[in-house]
């Protein structure tokens, strides 16, 4: 934080509106949005009321926010470096200090908010936007940066069912679920900057893995979440189960022998399988049966 902003390669005019739309962007929206909608739906799998459910979206939200604009804050430098396109604070359309300022307000907020979800539920919430920061901060160039995801994933369906007016807790085999869509989250994340990245001395797990080991593995945690969410709920997988048992093998193999034509083939069959298996733990919901 006490390094110099990168240069300015386009001068922004005033807050209003062209710095604010950085700001916004450079929050990292599209992983915001989805986290927070997906909280928000688990909430509603598991039956919580209107203001229960509003609350948890909003410390959710708060959290998210923070870790995203911690994210752009920290790694301006090297993605200027990089000349990643899409990094307002990189190409100077918004200062770190800004975007560092967003961030701590964020994650100020997100203390209230999580811990009137409840205190456990919110010391879980909490604990996974830490965990998330600790990413952002450089444990994402180690080997065990998998673990923040797997934490962060892991907690939502944790959260949600926390909420809940005596904190039931959630199902063994939702946070399982969580937990393995993480890990798939993450590779398939660090899966398109692994060259980028090696260049800049980050060296997580997937870089150590390579991109071929990483490809490979891709399918692995996902087809997983798929059978555990299909056989851990008590009685048979139900149609929706077989459905995402069907889809998830073949759609993941596809995936590996299509790379050899088209790169982001496995990704893409990656894509496919962690959105059934999201459906899937949206229809089965998070708390104990």
């Amino acid at each position: 934080m006490g390094t110099p902003d990168p240069p300015r390669v386009c001068a922004a005019t005033g807050w209003p509106p062209s710095r604010t739309t950085a700001l916004a962007r450079s929050c990292h929206p599209g992983p915001v949005v989805a986290v927070s909608v997906l909280a928000g739906a688990l909430g509603v799998g598991v039956g919580l009321d209107g203001v229960r459910g509003v609350l948890l979206v909003a410390a959710v939200l708060s959290g998210q926010l923070s870790v995203g604009w911690c994210n752009d804050a920290f790694d301006a430098r090297r993605d200027a470096a990089s000349g990643r396109r899409g990094k307002p604070v990189a190409d100077g359309s918004v200062s770190r200090r800004a975007v560092w300022t967003a961030a701590f307000t964020a994650g100020l907020l997100c203390v209230p908010l999580s811990l009137a979800c409840g205190p456990l539920a919110g010391t879980v919430h909490l604990a996974a936007v830490a965990a998330a920061w600790a990413y952002n901060l450089g444990l994402k160039a180690t080997v065990l940066s998998w673990l923040p995801y797997v934490i962060g994933f892991a907690a939502l369906p944790a959260v949600a069912a926390l909420t809940l007016p005596g904190s039931p807790g959630p199902a063994w085999w939702a946070v399982t679920a969580g937990a393995l869509l993480g890990l798939a989250a993450h590779l398939g994340d660090v899966l398109p900057d692994i060259d980028d990245d090696l260049r800049n001395g980050v060296c997580g797990l997937p870089h150590r893995l390579g991109a071929t080991g990483t490809r490979l593995l891709l399918p692995v945690p996902l087809v997983a979440a798929s059978a555990v969410l299909a056989f851990g709920p008590a009685g048979p997988p139900g149609r929706w189960g077989a459905v995402t048992l069907a889809v998830a093998a073949p759609a993941a193999l596809a995936g590996l022998v299509l790379a050899r034509y088209w790169r982001e083939a496995a990704l893409a069959a990656a894509v496919v399988v962690a959105a059934a298996d999201v459906a899937l733990l949206l229809v089965r919901g998070a708390a104990p049966v």
